[in-house]
């Protein structure tokens, strides 16, 4: 059985006409897989841990809609210490901060014509005690990646720092936001690809007349 997790998730067969697309680009295939086990399965995970990992991964894949993979890191985070409660939050709190972007405001100049208002996202109190203030300020900095990433500025980092977060910390959840976007488009891609090879109505056998002797 595959242990690429784009395979697995997918429940992509050797052989199959996913696979064989996949395949064309090994090398690019091979990178993405070895990106996730960087980030999910760490040498170190001492800066952010495997729970808060799979928190942020379930929220955000969440944001983007993707429930195949939100479901995969709700699973993965249910089998830490105190995941199972905290996957209901993550729910509940994707729930609330569900929304529709790019929005934010430029830096004044000719952009800020395109200055867009949107939601604000912040954590809700009670579950912002249960979460802790470093798990909240993570989920809140992800959103602002997501949806209003040109408000992105020091004083967001400044409010990760004050949460407890460490600068290799603050990298690190800032490479699991941008991942989880890319494989989030990688899994739509291909569920489109298969979906249309499914439904493709199929062509009469139909024999050419200049093959017509």
């Amino acid at each position: 059985m595959s242990s690429d997790f784009i395979d697995l998730v997918l429940s992509i067969t050797p052989g199959s006409h996913l696979d064989q697309l996949r395949r064309h680009r090994e090398v690019a295939r091979d990178n993405i897989q070895k990106a996730y086990e960087a980030l999910f399965s760490p040498r170190d995970a001492s800066e952010v841990s495997l729970y808060e990992r799979f928190a942020i991964a379930s929220f955000v894949t969440g944001l983007h809609g993707q429930l195949v993979l939100a479901d995969h890191y709700a699973h993965r985070l249910s089998t830490t210490e105190h995941g199972v409660v905290t996957g209901g939050i993550i729910n509940a709190e994707r729930e609330r901060g569900t929304t529709e972007g790019p929005y934010g405001n430029y830096p004044e100049g000719p952009l800020s014509t395109e200055n867009k208002a949107g939601l604000i996202y912040a954590v809700s109190p009670e579950h912002r005690e249960a979460l802790g203030e470093r798990l909240a300020a993570a989920l809140e900095h992800a959103h602002l990646l997501i949806f209003r990433p040109r408000d992105a500025s020091k004083a967001a980092l400044d409010r990760l720092i004050a949460a407890g977060w460490s600068t290799a910390g603050i990298v690190t959840i800032s490479q699991l936001v941008s991942y989880l976007a890319f494989q989030t488009r990688i899994v739509e891609g291909l569920s489109a690809l298969a979906a249309a090879r499914v439904t493709a109505p199929r062509l009469p056998n139909v024999v050419p007349a200049s093959a017509i002797a």
